[in-house]
């Protein structure tokens, strides 16, 4: 039922909230962070198994059909839709335990601050839903399965920021989680978009070079216009990488 995938997430992360709250300890922001991050890590995990069976089935990676690729994007779409809202809730509650400011001027800095993932998010409702329930035809339910998995880096992502939250930023689990994401975001974030012309040149029997110019040109430029913010973000990750490993402890702890 529709209704209920569309509040799905929303009721799971309300039911996280309510069972964080009985931790004295944490205040409304942790328990709305940590919430946060894990909602998105439980959709990762749902994506990532549906991209997997996904890709698994199609032998074809043209033609071959697989339920998952439809289905799977009526919770990926409140998903989103509820995801704008988490963050600007976690905004919200972190500058409200600072000071008292107007939640108009939040909601201004909310936009400012996060206006690359906000335009993320809109343009996955707004053009690539579109394409993957009706433009696409009946062909691509193979590739469609391969954007699902990109998501298996987000878990660790999550884990990252709720160690940081939690002042565990120092602790081995934390580097090792930080090798993870690392690895975990350039294969299935960047190198996916490889392996999909890869698979596409396996297929059709061609050099992986030939691919762009015989697929058609939206494709390429939606391949495009996905990877662009994954190289940022990675560049960012490499960079608190680097950090990390060489900042003394002294200088982390400032």
């Amino acid at each position: 039922p529709v209704i209920l995938k569309s509040l799905y997430w929303p009721m799971l992360f309300a039911l996280c909230t309510w069972a964080l709250r009985r931790a004295p300890e944490w205040t409304d922001y942790d328990c709305v962070m940590i919430s946060t991050r894990v909602v998105s890590s439980a959709q990762a995990v749902l994506a990532t198994g549906s991209g997997i069976a996904i890709i698994r089935s199609c032998k074809n990676v043209v033609s071959d059909r697989h339920w998952l690729a439809q289905e799977y994007v009526w919770f990926l779409i409140p998903y989103m839709v509820y995801d704008i809202y988490a963050m600007y809730l976690c905004d919200w509650y972190r500058i409200k335990e600072q000071n008292r400011r107007h939640s108009l001027i939040i909601f201004r800095n909310f936009l400012s601050k996060n206006r690359l993932m906000i335009t993320h998010h809109v343009a996955i409702l707004l053009v690539l839903v579109p394409i993957a329930q009706r433009f696409r035809g009946e062909l691509g339910d193979f590739f469609v399965g391969c954007i699902f998995t990109a998501e298996l880096s987000t878990p660790f992502v999550s884990l990252g920021k709720i160690l940081i939250q939690l002042k565990k930023q120092h602790t081995l689990l934390y580097k090792v989680n930080g090798i993870l994401t690392l690895t975990t975001f350039f294969s299935c974030r960047i190198l996916l978009f490889l392996f999909m012309y890869w698979s596409y040149a396996k297929q059709k029997d061609i050099s992986l070079f030939q691919v762009p110019f015989r697929i058609p040109v939206f494709c390429n430029v939606a391949n495009a216009f996905l990877i662009a913010p994954q190289l940022y973000w990675f560049s960012l990750l490499c960079k608190k990488a680097v950090g990390l490993f060489d900042t003394p402890p002294a200088e982390k702890d400032g």
